[in-house]
Order: structure tokens, then C-alpha cells, then sequence
């Protein structure tokens, strides 16, 4: 820009500006332009839709609610998501276990199928983590979780009551389901017994034996069940789960783990390295691909069960349009390594640190409180429109694919950092500049015309129109109405694509996907 003259300066301010109003372009791409250029004709390489094959939620309980239904189903609409995981379905308010005076178990089905029957009707299937600890089979009353409904961690008592329940529930889901039905559902031991979700000790030793015996129960229900763990934070102990699978030949049918994208290197990669939010996760996810290269099982399914930008609640990263940027660029690194990865959660019908008082608390739905989709959840749909064959993009800011029906669809970002990184909410703009794209996608046929949807601060998100309310905690019904308007994703634009050339603007963390008929 320094060598432009002034004419030139005003002629890119003004293209700047009409571009972020418009999202046309000017002819002469600006200075400092990013090309990508896109051959469409080139068979590409594959590219299943790994980041919406499942979806985390809140504990099993809140499957019961009304609010959590309807979460359900505007999420199926945009994405096709068609797993879900939540913690609890043991736990004692789905009252899967009880204890007579005479000490005698029995088991009430009841809440159970109420909560995956209303799964399976609402266009989902069960991704089943077996937990927490039956209060009526427990070693320890008194090792509760601090979650607000403080579920129980500790190890049975009995091993033989463990085993028998599994197995119990296991017999009542495939009577009730189908073989065929159940065999296509995901069965996970535990979750997180690394950090301070199991009291069993030492920790990994006893968390093996609970392996052994639940794998080991629901196999003998039916060897088509699928199973699998760690269920680990922080992509933990996956080389010596494989290692005990293989020398006691016990059953694993996949390796689950977590990552958030503010764990420490320290923690996750065991080094010293400062890694940026935005490829944590992905480098983990590498980690834990290459790990499994080198085990007894090298071909072993990866799902990384939870991830999220961060294991906090931040409102500047979560309920932010930040997620959109975030979330492309971990598609984009995290893809061909892995086979499912299950955003943590869909809804923030969600109860671990109490009752939701604010809808944009910093909470880890794609959807609020009072069903006010965040920016992340019009992320998700929009990042639905990429084809499953990925194109050649030489770019750290873009991804492009080929849908079956012949259309690309491309994404491109501008990523940048969040505001502040606090629990509290901290108003201001993130620091950065536009960015410009010239997008060159030959051999597309004659008369292809671009469709563009957009994701930003004045597209795509209901923060903004809570920000001008001054945030209430308790919004009025009409302000819900204003806020799930607000939260819409936004209509999208026309851009003319001569000779599939053309030009976009994208705003700081903003996210934009064309799509060319």
C-alpha cells in the first residue's frame, strides 16, 4: 500500500467498505489480496463430515424437557447431526437402580426409554457413556462430583452388581430397540476418569478394571455392541488403554477422548510449547492419530468425544462470532484424522454449574437459553453446505469441496483472537483488519453463479442485539423474540462469478461460504 497513490488508497477504502455492506467486489483486487485459486475438475479427496456426526448435550435427565426437544430439532434441521452424548444416564434421577430394605436390586427402565426413545424420534441415535456411578451400587457415598447435580464417582462396591446392571440394561435396549437398532449405537466407559471423574485408585489401574468388566458384560449381551474408551481429558492415556486392551484381550471397538482448545501443551503434548487456541485441538487430535499408528491396533476409529475452544465459560469466545473462524480452521486442520469429533454440546439446556441465569453466560451451546441460536450454531449450518470431496486450496483460511451434485462450496475466514479472556463478558472489537480474497475456481461450467452466506458482527448474531439491550439476565418475551430473530442466519447474497472469478471480503472473525451452481 505504500507505493499506491492516494487515488488508488480511496479507490480500496471504498471497495473495503462496499464489500462488507454488499460482499460484491470492485474489479481490481486490493493490495495484499489473498489468491485462491480451485480446480474443479480434479477428482479430489474424501471428505466425510467428521465434526457433525455427533453432538454432545447436558446430563441425561434434561433429554425429558420440552426446551431440549425443540433444541433437538432445529439442530437436525441445519446439520444432520445423528449422534448424541451426555453424561449421567446412571445417575440417580433417571432411577435406573434400586435397592430394596432387604437389600435387593431391581432395575426401572422408565426414564431410560423415555430418554432414548424421544433420541431416536426426534431423528438422532445414542452415543451411550455409561455414568456416573449408581448411588444404590457405590463404594463411597460421599464421592460426589462438584457439578451442581453432584453425581457420584466412585468405584462399586461390587463389581458383580456393576456387571449385572450393564448387563441388564444392555438385554432391555436390545430387547427393546433391535439387535440391529443397538449394534449401530456407541457404548463409552466412563468419562474423563483422569481428572477428577473417577475417585477409583489409582486411577488408571482402577479405571481398566471398570473397563474390563463393563466391556466384557455388554459383549456377552451381544458380541455386535460397540464399545470403547478411554473417555479421557486431555487426550490422555490412549497408548497404554491399547497396550491393557491388547495383553488382557479385552474388547475396544474405538478410542474416545477429549480436548478443549485452552488446555495446556503441558498438559496435552507434555511440552513446554505456547499453542494458540486455534490449534490445540487439531494438534491433539495429530497426537492421539499417530498414537494409535503405532499401537496393536493402527486402523483403531478415533472419536474425540468432546472439544470445544474452550473447557470454560468465556462469552467472548463461545457466544461469539470468534466460533465461526475457530471452527472452520479445526475442520480444515483436524480433517483425515479422525473419525468423529462431537462439539461440546449442542444446547445450553445445561446444568453442570446450576439453573442458566443469562442466555450469553459464556455457555458451550449452539443454541441459548429460550432457543436463541448462537453464532456457532449458524456456523455449523453453514459449514453444512461443504460437499464431501475436498479440493486443492493452498490457504490457511479456506477450504474447498465439491458436493455429489456437481456444486463447490467453499469456506473462507479471517480469524482472529477473541476479546479478553475472562468469565465475565468484555465489550470491544478484536483486533485485526478485513480480509480480501481474489478467488479464481476454474473449469466450472459456463453460467455458474456464486451464492454467499455470511457470518459476522452485523450477520448471524443475537450477541449484538444483546449487547444494545445491556444484557439482561432475565430477557422479556418480546426481547426473546427480537434475540431469536436476531440470531437467524442472515440471508444470503448474490455475487457474480465471471468466468468463476470473483472477489470477497471477509470481516475480522468473520466467516463466509459460497457456494457455485
Amino acid at each position: 500500500m505504500n507505493q499506491v497513490s492516494s487515488a488508488r488508497r480511496r479507490l480500496l477504502s471504498f471497495c473495503a467498505a462496499a464489500l462488507l455492506v454488499i460482499g460484491t467486489a470492485c474489479a481490481a483486487p486490493a493490495t495484499g489480496t489473498e489468491q485462491i485459486r480451485v480446480d474443479v475438475s480434479v477428482a479430489g479427496t474424501p471428505f466425510p463430515h467428521f465434526w457433525e456426526h455427533m453432538l454432545g448435550s447436558g446430563r441425561a435427565s434434561l433429554a425429558l424437557r420440552d426446551d431440549y426437544r425443540k433444541d433437538l430439532d432445529a439442530v437436525h434441521q441445519a446439520t444432520g447431526v445423528g449422534y448424541i452424548r451426555f453424561h449421567g444416564i446412571l445417575d440417580h434421577d433417571v432411577g435406573l437402580v434400586q435397592r430394596d430394605a432387604q437389600g435387593k436390586i431391581s432395575y426401572n427402565f422408565s426414564y431410560t426409554d423415555q430418554i432414548y426413545d424421544g433420541l431416536l424420534e426426534h431423528g438422532f441415535k445414542p452415543f451411550v457413556e455409561l455414568g456416573f456411578m449408581p448411588p444404590e451400587l457405590t463404594s463411597d457415598a460421599a464421592a460426589l462430583h462438584p457439578f451442581w447435580y453432584h453425581p457420584n464417582i466412585a468405584p462399586p462396591k461390587d463389581y458383580a452388581e456393576w456387571d449385572a446392571m450393564i448387563g441388564a440394561l444392555a438385554k432391555h435396549l436390545v430387547g427393546r430397540y433391535g439387535i440391529d437398532e443397538v449394534a449401530s449405537w456407541y457404548f463409552e466407559v466412563w468419562n474423563e476418569p483422569n481428572i477428577g471423574f473417577w475417585a477409583g485408585t489409582p486411577a488408571q489401574a482402577s479405571y481398566f478394571t471398570l473397563y474390563d468388566h463393563t466391556v466384557r458384560a455388554l459383549k456377552a449381551v451381544s458380541p455386535r455392541i460397540r464399545v470403547g474408551g478411554p473417555s479421557t481429558a486431555q487426550a490422555a492415556w490412549i497408548p497404554d488403554f491399547l497396550k491393557h486392551a491388547h495383553e488382557a484381550k479385552v474388547p475396544v471397538d474405538f478410542v474416545s477422548t477429549h480436548v478443549y482448545g485452552d488446555d495446556t501443551a503441558a498438559n496435552v503434548l507434555h511440552s513446554d510449547e505456547d499453542v494458540p487456541r486455534r490449534d490445540m485441538v487439531c494438534r491433539a487430535v495429530d497426537k492421539v492419530h499417530k498414537e494409535i499408528a503405532a499401537s496393536p491396533y493402527p486402523r483403531m476409529p478415533l472419536i474425540f468425544s468432546e472439544y470445544n475452544a474452550s473447557y470454560a465459560n468465556l462469552p467472548n469466545v463461545t457466544d461469539t462470532v470468534f466460533m465461526g473462524p475457530w471452527l472452520a480452521n479445526t475442520i480444515r486442520e483436524c480433517a483425515g484424522k479422525v473419525e468423529a469429533m462431537s462439539y461440546w454440546s449442542f444446547s445450553d439446556v445445561f446444568e453442570e454449574q446450576g439453573i442458566v441465569r443469562n442466555p450469553f453466560y459464556g455457555g458451550f451451546g449452539l443454541i441459548a437459553t429460550n432457543r436463541i441460536a448462537k453464532p456457532a450454531f449458524n456456523a455449523f449450518a453453514m459449514l453444512h453446505k461443504l460437499g464431501d470431496r475436498r479440493l486443492a486450496a493452498d490457504s490457511d483460511s479456506a477450504l474447498a469441496t465439491r458436493r455429489v451434485d456437481g456444486s463447490v462450496v467453499i469456506a473462507l475466514w479471517n480469524y482472529a483472537p477473541p476479546v479478553g479472556n475472562t468469565a465475565s463478558y468484555t465489550p470491544g472489537e478484536p483486533a485485526g483488519a478485513p480480509k480480501h480474497f481474489s478467488l479464481d475456481v476454474r473449469h466450472l461450467p459456463a453460467g455458474a453463479h456464486a451464492t454467499v452466506w455470511r457470518l459476522d458482527a452485523t450477520h448471524g448474531n443475537a450477541v449484538a442485539a444483546f449487547d444494545r439491550m445491556g444484557r439482561p439476565d432475565s430477557p422479556s418475551r418480546e426481547q426473546i423474540m427480537q434475540l431469536r430473530e436476531a440470531g437467524k442466519l442472515a440471508a444470503p447474497e448474490s455475487v457474480k462469478a465471471n468466468n468463476g472469478k470473483f472477489e470477497i471480503t471477509v470481516p475480522v472473525q468473520g466467516l463466509v461460504v459460497v457456494e457455485l451452481r
